[in-house]
């Protein structure tokens, strides 16, 4: 195949995804919104995690609230677990890599405050141990995943907002993620600024 076509096809497999989620997820964005929006209103903050490409949308999401999205407002409390590099590596050295999420949501975590869980095949052990830790901090988790779910799927509790990519390839399932993150600091910010903002 010609690399016209190659860059045709990843253009077109992107889009298709997208609308099919949109259909398939919409409701579940809007829910999370809310979860999110409720925690800033009530003093919580919002700690992000994932692994590579998903501990870069983690950055990302948090960048766009304590600066800001689009909208000139305060910067909300939002942290990227995978940012410390001598937390991350002397919790790996000293316990174990699974732990790395796990450790500081237990010490950061409050029961107003939410966990955004990313990872594309759902499967990310640290991922999986973050929301367990979560759930033990009281807090409520919001997930973006792909595939069947993965593992992440059985573990959820009442009140958390799993938003499952319809795809299987990771780029593909990458891509919605970044529009999900910015469908969530747009409702964040139109639920505690106004639309008109």
């Amino acid at each position: 195949m010609d690399p016209l076509t190659r860059v045709r096809d990843h253009f077109a497999e992107s889009i298709a995804t997208k609308q099919t989620s949109a259909e398939v997820l919409a409701e579940s964005i809007a829910a999370a919104g809310r979860v999110m929006s409720d925690a800033l209103l009530s003093d919580g903050k919002i700690l992000s995690c994932g692994n590579g490409g998903s501990a870069a949308d983690a950055q990302h999401f948090s960048s766009e609230l304590l600066n800001r999205f689009e909208m000139e407002r305060p910067g909300l409390p939002a942290m990227a677990l995978t940012t410390d590099a001598s937390t991350v590596t002397s919790i790996s050295n000293d316990y174990s890599y699974e732990e790395i999420f796990s450790k500081q949501v237990r010490a950061l975590g409050k029961p107003r405050d939410v966990l955004l869980g990313i990872s594309t095949s759902g499967n990310s052990e640290n991922v999986i141990r973050a929301i367990a830790a979560a759930h033990e901090r009281g807090m409520k988790v919001v997930a973006l995943s792909g595939r069947d779910g993965g593992r992440m799927a059985d573990i959820f509790a009442e009140g958390d907002v799993e938003i499952r990519v319809p795809a299987t390839r990771t780029a593909r399932i990458q891509e919605v993620h970044l529009l999900v993150i910015h469908c969530l600091c747009d409702l964040i910010d139109t639920t505690l600024l106004g639309s008109n903002a």
